[in-house]
C-alpha cells in the first residue's frame, strides 16, 4: 500500500484499525460481487422525494417490480432480491403495496434485502418472516435530512425506526459519508448513536457526485478523510463486521480507497479493484467470495 502518499496521522490510523482487526477477526476477507442478487424497484422510476443525491436515477438500473410479476418464472435465475423502490412523501418505501409478489419471491426461496425508509410499527409487523435482511439509510444531522431528502423529519424519527425495526427483522444500518453533497454531516453523530444502540454490522458508502441529481457539480469528501474515518470505526468497533458498500466513486479514488480499507482492517468489499485483491493476497488473507449483497 502506498502509505507515502498519506499524512503519519492517517498512516496512525491505518495500522491501528489493522492492528484491531487482527486482535478480533479470523485471517480472512469477503469480496462480494452480487451477480445473484437482482435489485427491484417496487415503483419504477418514481419516487416523490428527488433526493439531491440522486433524483431517481439510480432507480432507472433497477428491474421494475410490475414487469417482473406478470413473468416470473417457477425457477427464479437468482438467489436473492433487493427490494427498493422510491419513497412517498413521508419517506417510505411503499412494500406492502407489493405482498403478492414478495411471497411469490419468497417461495421460490429468494432471500430478500429490504429498503423500507422511516415506516411505522404496523409496517414494519409486515417484514416478519419477510425479510432477510433490512438495509437501513442511518443519517446524524437533521439538516442533512432537511437539505437531501426534503423531509421534516427529526434525528429522533431514525433512532424510533431503527430501534422499532431491531426488535423483529434482521437490520444493518448503511451510512453513506459525505452524503450531504460531499460535506460531513453528522457522521461521527451517526457511529456514536449506532454504537449506543447496538449493531451487528456496518455498510459505510462514499456519497457519488451523480449527473442529473441537485448534487452533480459536487466532489466527494477528500479520501484521506474518508480512510481515517473508516479506520477510526474499526477501532471504535472492533467486533462488529464492516463492509465497504457498492455505492462509491470510481476512477483512482475507489483504487486508492479500496487497497486501504484492506490495510486498515475493513471486513469485507462489494465488487473490490484489482489492487485491493492483491493486497489481501500479500496480507495473508483467505480470501471468501460471494455473490449477493453484501448486507446478506
Amino acid at each position: 500500500m502506498e502509505q507515502d502518499s498519506y499524512s503519519w496521522e492517517t498512516n496512525y490510523w491505518i495500522k491501528s484499525g489493522w492492528k484491531i482487526r487482527c486482535n478480533n477477526f479470523p485471517d480472512e476477507i469477503y469480496f462480494d460481487f452480487p451477480t445473484k442478487t437482482k435489485s427491484l424497484s417496487l415503483t419504477g422510476t418514481a419516487c416523490s422525494l428527488n433526493c439531491a443525491h440522486c433524483g431517481g436515477h439510480y432507480l432507472r438500473g433497477m428491474i421494475d417490480a410490475k414487469e417482473l410479476s406478470s413473468q416470473l418464472p417457477e425457477e427464479l435465475p437468482f438467489t436473492s432480491a433487493l427490494i427498493s423502490g422510491g419513497c412517498n412523501v413521508e419517506g417510505k418505501v411503499p412494500f406492502w403495496n407489493n405482498l403478492d409478489l414478495l411471497y411469490m419471491l419468497k417461495a421460490r426461496n429468494a432471500r430478500l434485502n429490504f429498503h423500507v425508509g422511516l415506516i411505522n410499527k404496523k409496517e414494519i409487523q409486515l417484514l416478519k418472516g419477510l425479510a432477510n435482511v433490512v438495509s437501513f439509510d442511518f443519517v446524524g444531522d437533521e439538516d442533512t435530512i432537511r437539505e437531501v431528502y426534503g423531509l421534516e423529519h427529526k434525528l429522533e424519527d431514525y433512532i424510533r425506526v431503527y430501534k422499532d425495526l431491531r426488535k423483529y427483522v434482521k437490520i444493518i444500518p448503511h451510512l453513506t459519508l459525505g452524503l450531504k453533497g460531499g460535506i460531513w454531516s453528522g457522521e461521527e453523530r451517526a457511529l456514536e448513536i449506532l454504537e449506543d444502540i447496538g449493531l451487528e454490522g456496518l455498510v459505510l458508502n462514499v456519497f457519488i457526485p451523480t449527473k442529473g441529481t441537485l448534487y452533480a457539480d459536487r466532489e466527494p469528501p477528500k479520501l484521506e478523510e474518508v480512510i481515517c474515518f473508516l479506520a477510526k470505526a474499526r477501532i471504535r468497533l472492533p467486533k462488529i463486521s464492516l463492509a465497504l458498500g457498492c455505492m462509491r466513486p470510481k476512477g483512482n479514488y475507489r483504487q486508492k480507497l479500496d487497497e486501504a480499507a484492506v490495510g486498515l482492517g475493513i471486513n469485507r468489499i462489494v465488487i473490490p479493484t484489482p489492487r485491493a485483491r492483491q493486497l489481501a493476497e500479500e496480507k495473508g488473507l483467505l480470501v471468501k467470495w460471494g455473490e449477493e449483497c453484501c448486507a446478506l
